[in-house]
């Protein structure tokens, strides 16, 4: 029977775009889940953004967008980054789905019917400039267990300590700076401490399911006193309104927090999954309650915490099925330097691909960093260009380059059916390699593996070398000889291609097309192709241009001068960010002022679409209704619609002006040339 596998990464916070971390996380993954399809493994893989929490509900406050409106926004570049790096999710769901509504209530209901849901009063931090109740990562303070400042309200970066933000030594609000005040709130709160919680944790956690430095750090947190109680603590899973979140059941104005519903979203994210491809949740209900399912997250080692202790109980004393393996990375660091922001020491993903550098190099270079222990990779620009250009290029893409010539013009593309004893025996010995290869994959040693594949590739280029095909076609009578020596290249560069497939999924793809053979999978080394057609090479990879790796690493340039009277211009962006926006020529069927705002127009536009849109502008200061109908103008069409308290506003109109400018004479709206027509895009 196919191994069964469910496996997700750690949810992203829809609060901003993905950072280099989480392509490092989704890299692993993925080069995982492919190496075990590869296999004959039935995997679904899933994801979803984290949606939910105070900071995004903050954010949208900011950006006048509702968490919905802000959380769709981001949800909407994620694919770019996804396909660019060739990331192959199954689902991409959020978790404000309905499907993590229902199943946080109910896995919420099914704690409490198990008597482990707790009410009680306490005393929570409230921001009095702000006029709220702080959530834990909007207080910061010094860590009680080992003083590290500047630590968050709910656990210490430094040394992972686990806390509740009443416990933070001079505490601050990161909204405010304002020291905060306490005021009582009733909180609901799951019972970890309880004894069948801790024996549960205890033995889940130590049975071989975590890695070993892993089990080693959570058996830590059961440590126990003199009485034998375990110094485990209850979690408090609500949050006060206001919040963006999930309805605690029966409890009005209470909400779960995040880290309750986030992780349930792995769950919602497959639902999700079931029901696109017609399948109900009794389908999917089945599904997970397979005894031969093996259920797998990928995390990094900050988060830890919520997936070995809160994740695993919940699911358990739910009634369901816990996880089989948490695997648990390392931070990538650039240059030895951990990133960051402001430093200008990250690597954008999107600026990676916008500079043209192939996405596959930097797949490439991670994997051949990776092991299956909890270590920090670092990215140096040098040795990057230096592995992939003598790896892949040098090494690997070299053996078909040296060959395929050669075949296609003296034997018309056909493969020899000997190849002769040397070449079967160099063969042989690749083919030996299979087990090997395929085990590293599955214990995640992906360093391992390409040091491997690169091993076998320096055998291949030794016997390249040993016979100069190069030389051989010179000679008279070295025909066969030729082809045989050619045809144990392309033999051998398609079994390293599939050894190198679930890193290189789309360079094994052209491969594939060149040597003409269905998709490889691992069971394909055990068989030569014989004497088989492969089409003219074409060149499948070029070598790292070393520029481009210096201008992803330059620092963010210095905001350009302001224009004369005017505001700078903004950062650059790539071809890619501009193409998202949808600007589209309207024209203005009817404008009104908007009754209780001074700076409001309601505008009615035709965009072409066979409706009417309704957009609210802010340009009553420096037009009167009457002067805007029937004009032509351009405005942002795929904008997420805006809920406010006149209406939903359906759009933006663009207009100019300088800083500070917002009346006449110094704000203009756009008008196009005349002939342009409702709908035309503007590119």
């Amino acid at each position: 029977m196919p191994r069964k596998l469910f496996v997700t990464t750690a949810l992203p916070y829809a609060n901003a775009a993905f950072h280099i971390g989480h392509m490092m996380e989704y890299i692993q993954a993925d080069t995982w889940v492919r190496a075990q399809r590869m296999k004959g493994a039935e995997v679904n893989f899933v994801c979803a953004d984290d949606a939910h929490g105070a900071p995004i509900m903050i954010a949208a406050e900011k950006a006048g967008m509702t968490p919905q409106q802000f959380v769709a926004t981001i949800a909407a570049g994620r694919a770019q980054y996804l396909d660019g790096f060739h990331i192959a999710f199954d689902n991409w769901h959020s978790t404000d789905g309905p499907e993590n509504h229902r199943l946080a209530q109910d896995i919420y209901r099914a704690l409490r019917k198990n008597e482990l849901i707790d009410v009680r009063t306490i005393e929570q931090f409230f921001d009095p400039d702000k006029g709220m109740f702080l959530p834990d990562r909007f207080i910061k303070g010094e860590c009680p267990k080992c003083g590290t400042r500047d630590q968050y309200g709910d656990n210490c970066e430094a040394c992972g300590a686990v806390y509740a933000p009443t416990d933070l030594l001079n505490p601050y609000s990161a909204l405010s700076g304002a020291t905060p005040v306490l005021k009582s709130s009733e909180h609901y709160f799951f019972r970890l401490s309880d004894p069948r919680c801790v024996d549960f944790l205890e033995r889940w956690t130590q049975d071989g399911r975590l890695q070993p430095e892993v089990a080693n750090k959570v058996k830590e947190w059961f440590s126990r006193d003199e009485s034998g109680k375990s110094g485990l603590g209850d979690w408090d899973i609500s949050r006060d309104a206001p919040y963006f979140g999930i309805e605690i059941p029966d409890a009005p104005g209470k909400y779960f927090y995040v880290w309750l519903d986030a992780p349930i979203g792995y769950l919602a994210s497959l639902y999700n999954l079931f029901a696109r491809r017609g399948l109900d949740d009794a389908a999917c209900d089945a599904y997970l309650a397979q005894p031969d399912l093996e259920q797998v997250h990928f995390i990094g080692k900050d988060i830890v915490t919520f997936h070995t202790l809160f994740w695993p109980a919940t699911l358990h004393f739910s009634g369901r099925k816990v996880p089989d393996h948490i695997h648990v990375h390392g931070f990538l660091t650039v240059n030895n330097d951990k990133m960051s922001k402001s430093r200008g020491t990250g690597i954008s993903p999107l600026r990676y691909l916008e500079l043209g550098l192939n996405p596959e190099w930097l797949r490439y270079y991670i994997a051949a960093k990776l092991n299956g222990r909890v270590e920090d990779i670092d990215f140096n620009p040098e040795d990057f260009i230096a592995r992939v250009n003598a790896d892949l290029v040098g090494k690997y893409i070299n053996i078909a380059s040296r060959a395929a010539g050669f075949l296609g013009k003296r034997f018309g593309g056909l493969l020899s059916a000997d190849l002769g004893v040397e070449g079967r025996s160099l063969l042989d010995a690749l083919r030996a390699h299979r087990a090997t290869v395929e085990e590293l994959y599955e214990t995640r040693e992906f360093g391992k593996a390409v040091r491997e594949i690169m091993a076998l590739a320096d055998r291949v280029n030794g016997y390249v070398d040993q016979h100069k095909p190069w030389e051989l076609a010179k000679q008279p009578g070295q025909d066969a000889l030729l082809h045989d020596v050619c045809s144990v290249c392309i033999e051998a560069f398609r079994l390293l291609t599939i050894y190198l497939k679930p890193i290189l999924p789309a360079l094994a793809a052209q491969v594939e097309a060149f040597l003409q053979v269905a998709p490889l999978q691992f069971a394909d080394a055990g068989r030569s192709l014989g004497r088989h057609a492969i089409a003219p090479y074409q060149h499948l990879m070029q070598r790292v241009d070393a520029a481009k790796v210096e201008a992803l690493l330059a620092p963010p340039a210095a905001p350009a001068p302001a224009l004369p009277g005017g505001e700078a211009i903004a950062p650059e962006i790539g071809i890619e960010a501009f193409a998202q926006v949808d600007l589209r020529i309207a024209r203005i069927v009817d404008a009104k002022a908007v009754e209780g705002s001074s700076k409001l127009l309601q505008l009615t536009l035709d965009v072409g679409e066979g409706r009417m849109r309704n957009v609210f502008s802010g340009i009553r200061s420096a037009y009167a209704p009457e002067q805007l109908v029937g004009k032509l103008t351009v405005m942002v069409a795929n904008l997420a619609p805006r809920k406010m308290k006149f209406g939903l506003s359906e759009g933006m109109v663009l207009a100019a002006s300088h800083a500070g400018e917002r009346a006449e004479p110094g704000l203009f709206v756009l008008e196009p040339h005349a002939g342009a027509l409702p709908g035309m895009r503007v590119r």
